[in-house]
C-alpha cells in the first residue's frame, strides 16, 4: 500500500531551519498520523510523500512562500505598553491576542519591549524560515467513513 488520498499515514519525522537548528521532531514510538489529501499537512510536504510506502524516507526542502509565507515587515510593529491591559511584566517571547486590522483574532509575538513601547511581530512564527523535512513512512492503512467525512484520523 502506498500513500494516497483518504488513507491514515503515520510519518516520523525531524524538521529543521535553514541553519539546521531542529524545529520539530517526533517522539520515539510516537509518529505523526494524518489523513492524506485533507489539507492537514503543508500542501508541498503532501505532495512529496504521495506514492511513498512504508519504510520509505525523504527529505523535502520547503521555502518559506510555500511554507508559512514570506516575513512580512507591516506585521512588526511598536505599540505602547498601555496596550497591554491587565498584564504587570512584558517580556520578549510572551505571546498574545489581538485583534487585527479586520477585526479578526490574530496571535502576536512580543520581540522587545523598549522604554514605553513594545515591538510586536504578526507574522507566523516560520514565516521566512526555509523548512527542510526528514520524513519516513511508519505506516499507511484505508481511513474508515467517519474519518473521511470529518477530514481528520479519529
Amino acid at each position: 500500500m502506498n500513500v494516497d488520498n483518504n488513507r491514515v499515514v503515520s510519518i516520523t519525522f525531524t524538521l529543521t531551519d535553514g541553519d539546521g537548528k531542529t524545529l520539530d521532531a517526533t517522539q520515539p514510538g510516537k509518529p505523526l498520523d494524518y489523513l492524506h489529501g485533507a489539507e492537514s499537512l503543508l500542501p508541498a510536504l503532501e505532495k512529496a510523500l504521495a506514492g511513498k510506502e512504508v519504510g520509505e524516507s525523504c527529505k523535502v526542502s520547503i521555502p518559506p512562500r510555500e511554507g508559512f509565507g514570506e516575513l512580512n515587515p507591516e506585521l512588526i510593529q511598536n505599540v505602547p505598553v498601555e496596550a497591554f491591559q491587565g498584564v504587570d511584566r512584558i517580556e520578549p517571547g510572551m505571546a498574545f491576542e489581538a485583534k487585527g486590522p479586520s477585526g479578526e483574532v490574530e496571535q502576536v509575538l512580543v520581540e522587545a519591549v523598549e522604554g514605553d513601547q513594545v515591538r510586536i511581530n504578526a507574522n507566523h512564527p516560520l514565516a521566512g524560515v526555509t523548512l527542510n523535512f526528514d520524513v519516513t513512512v511508519v505506516a499507511i492503512r484505508e481511513a474508515d467513513a467517519s474519518e473521511i467525512e470529518h477530514g481528520h484520523v479519529h
